[in-house]
């Protein structure tokens, strides 16, 4: 029960955290629109959150794998903080509006991008504590 509560809270806390990512870069990016009308339309900040997500929950694991971390506390962070934090449905949304919205090309780095950087930083985060 306290485990479930955990993960809650975790989501609840990475969800926000994931809000005020987006913000800022759709702030940053309404500034930069000003100057250029060059500036695409890229789901950023949701790449930018997967990525972290990802290579938090990689050391996360490894923490757990070599017994420095709890499965409670690994649960609460990855699957609560993590897990709010992280989307994929929204990546998945992104990548289909590019398509459909005859952006092709960006929709294809979306998802390279969000899956490549993504494993890459689970595997740096494995890395760091020396699992891998």
């Amino acid at each position: 029960m306290m485990t479930a509560a955990l993960v809650g809270l975790g989501g609840m806390v990475g969800a926000l955290l994931r809000f005020a990512v987006d913000t800022a870069y759709e702030a940053l990016r309404a500034r930069r629109r000003h100057r250029s009308s060059l500036v695409p339309p890229f789901p950023m900040g949701t790449l930018v959150v997967n990525i972290l997500g990802s290579g938090g929950i990689g050391i996360l694991w490894g923490l757990l794998l070599n017994s420095a971390l709890s499965s409670p506390v690994y649960t609460a962070l990855s699957a609560g903080l993590a897990g709010g934090f992280t989307t994929f449905s929204t990546f998945t949304v992104a990548a289909v509006l590019l398509w459909r919205g005859r952006r092709r090309v960006a929709a294809v780095v979306h998802v390279l991008a969000n899956t490549g950087c993504g494993l890459a930083a689970a595997a740096l985060g494995l890395l760091i504590i020396g699992t891998i």
